[in-house]
């Protein structure tokens, strides 16, 4: 048995570290790709490069180890399959439960290894990553802009466009900036229709060139009460030409290891996001609090609720208290003020979903770390009998079939996760639904690969089908 078990192993180590390595190196490329552009034409180092890639590299091992798993298998059996030497061990009275168990228990450690990558080396290379492309976006701010949204990055600045268009991207469309001094307001706006992104290398300063446009400026006043505040004027111009000259002297001197993100949930581990989760619901809860008590205050509950009596009992008809007019001014009044609770009421739902969702977000992600973990178990409990059944090895058929099953493993997540954060499911189902969907079918094959039946078995369909056309032939043959 000993023999066999080394065999059975080596049959799969061989194309599993083979996988492994082409998947991972497949991954790598795609994320570095997606980052491509905060990477190339400012200058960045090799080493700094090189070690980019290493962080990707150890983000990406955790996806990379069960889809390497999912394919070997199938490989592994598929081809003993295909060489009658599955059926061999059947003759000699193995069972397939006996003949895979050296491979379940490389299975378990390679689960516990995911565990441990995913709860201590994945949360680093994150962190590490996340900051590291932030720092390199930062090499040239000019090139960081990105158009449809407020760019801040950039000290003292706050930067929306519409379009960023040329060969170079450096002409922009509808320009806003708010220019935001020291004292964090923002004394200073302008609007433009065009502008043009001007940066000499090694100059300190990134000029942007505006066209067609106006601002205004607050002056700081230092009149101490409100009334002598408000007399202050400000200042406003129009313009066919403006020039804004930004200092980036301090944003080119990147650091690549400083820290700017800290808290994202790919860069907690499991004891962090846990306790990240209890700290997140205390405050919460004390706002669901705080909003209940003070719309029980506006809408005045206390005056039109009895407490002494056990039910609730509405006080006399306060409308009987005026004449017509009164009656009609009270009524507008209370419509108004209805509609405006109602308003407030909205908002407060909104935000209560917001401040929901991060919290779920956080614990969805401790729930998918663990059963990502356990994928790895799950899709070699679908990859071995897949490949005894189908009985081809190599890297065609079984390498499709591996795409799809773990392509619909990473969307039943992904849609776990969203429905999980919507607070349409709990957290917990939303990080293991694509488990929960998966074990079932990898049970149902293992049980189909011991009993000797294909995936589907086609006579069950057919021969119903096959009777009953006979029977309108035999019936259409007598008439």
């Amino acid at each position: 048995m000993k023999i066999l078990n080394r065999y059975i192993l080596k049959s799969f180590l061989i194309p599993f570290l083979a996988t492994f390595f082409i998947i991972l190196f497949v991954l790598i490329m795609q994320a570095l790709w997606l980052q491509f552009d905060k990477i190339a034409g400012k200058g960045i180092s090799l080493v700094v490069i090189l070690k980019f890639l290493s962080y990707l590299s150890l983000m990406m091992v955790p996806t990379a180890l069960p889809i390497a798993i999912l394919l070997s298998s199938i490989m592994a059996l598929g081809n003993m399959a295909e060489n009658y030497e599955f059926a061999a061990v059947k003759s000699a009275g193995i069972s397939l439960q006996r003949f895979i168990n050296p491979l379940v228990i490389l299975m378990l450690l390679l689960s516990v290894f995911n565990f441990l990558f995913l709860n201590y080396v994945f949360p680093y290379a994150s962190l590490k990553s996340k900051n590291l492309i932030y720092n390199m976006k930062m090499k040239e701010p000019g090139l960081a802009l990105v158009a449809g949204t407020f760019n801040s990055e950039i000290p003292g600045y706050s930067i929306k466009f519409a379009e960023k268009y040329g060969e170079n991207e450096n002409f922009l469309k509808d320009v806003l900036i708010y220019q935001v001094k020291a004292n964090q307001l923002n004394n200073k706006v302008i609007v433009a229709k065009k502008g043009e992104i001007k940066s000499k290398e090694g100059s300190r300063y990134l000029t942007l060139e505006l066209n067609d446009g106006y601002y205004y400026e607050d002056i700081i006043s230092k009149k101490r009460t409100q009334k002598e505040r408000k007399r202050v004027p400000f200042t406003k111009a129009n313009f066919d030409s403006y020039r804004v000259n930004i200092d980036v002297s301090q944003i080119g001197n990147f650091d690549p290891d400083d820290l700017r993100y800290k808290t994202g949930k790919e860069m907690l581990s499991l004891k962090q996001l846990d306790y990240y989760v209890d700290s997140l619901k205390v405050p919460y809860h004390e706002y669901v609090n705080h909003r209940a008590e003070r719309v029980f205050k506006v809408l005045k509950v206390n005056q039109l609720v009895n407490d002494t009596v056990s039910k609730i009992e509405l006080q006399p008809n306060i409308l009987d208290n005026f004449d017509d007019e009164g009656a009609k001014r009270v009524v507008d009044n209370a419509s108004t003020l209805a509609k405006s609770n109602i308003e407030n009421l909205t908002s407060y739902q909104s935000e209560l979903k917001d401040k929901q969702k991060l919290i779920n977000g956080y614990n969805t992600e401790y729930h998918k770390r663990i059963a990502f973990s356990i994928a790895c178990l799950v899709l070699f409990f679908i990859g071995t009998p897949l490949g005894s059944i189908i009985r081809k090895g190599g890297f065609g058929l079984p390498m499709i079939l591996a795409i799809v099953i773990f392509v619909i493993y990473f969307f039943i997540s992904i849609f776990g996760k969203n429905m999980a954060e919507s607070n349409k499911v709990s957290p917990f189902i939303g990080g293991w639904l694509a488990t929960f969907v998966l074990l079932p079918f990898g049970i149902l094959l293992m049980r189909r690969a011991r009993n000797d039946k294909g995936i589907f078995n086609i006579d069950a369909f057919l021969m119903p089908i096959n009777t009953f056309l006979k029977k309108i032939f035999r019936l259409k043959s007598k008439a």
